[in-house]
């Protein structure tokens, strides 16, 4: 009898994530086999105002497991206000929500 989480899904647990997270709106595009591709985010900058980001490049996407929720992580280049900013683009499956994770 073997004892872990990965026995019982396959991968193990990424443990929690790691950075500065912000809730945010996407825009997706999903295909017939269930690959989402990010198009488009929305988030509030520190006065309150929503900023619309459109010019996003995905890198390599990932499927993990934070504190054993299923989640995709896209690791992307953003452009915002000419400024290219690595970032990391967060699905939490079962919750139906997006962040935008900046590590340090």
């Amino acid at each position: 009898m073997a004892f872990g989480i990965e026995t019982a899904t396959g991968k193990a647990d990424a443990g929690s994530v790691r950075g500065t997270q912000q809730e945010i709106a996407c825009q997706c595009w999903c295909t017939s086999t269930g690959k989402i591709t990010p198009l488009m985010v929305k988030l509030k900058d520190e006065e309150g105002q929503i900023q619309v980001i459109r010019d996003i490049t995905v890198h390599t996407w990932e499927k993990k497991r934070y504190a054993g929720i299923p989640s995709t992580e896209y690791d992307c280049t953003l452009v915002v206000n000419g400024r290219c900013i690595r970032a990391w683009l967060i699905f939490y499956q079962t919750q139906g929500r997006w962040v935008l994770n900046f590590r340090r």
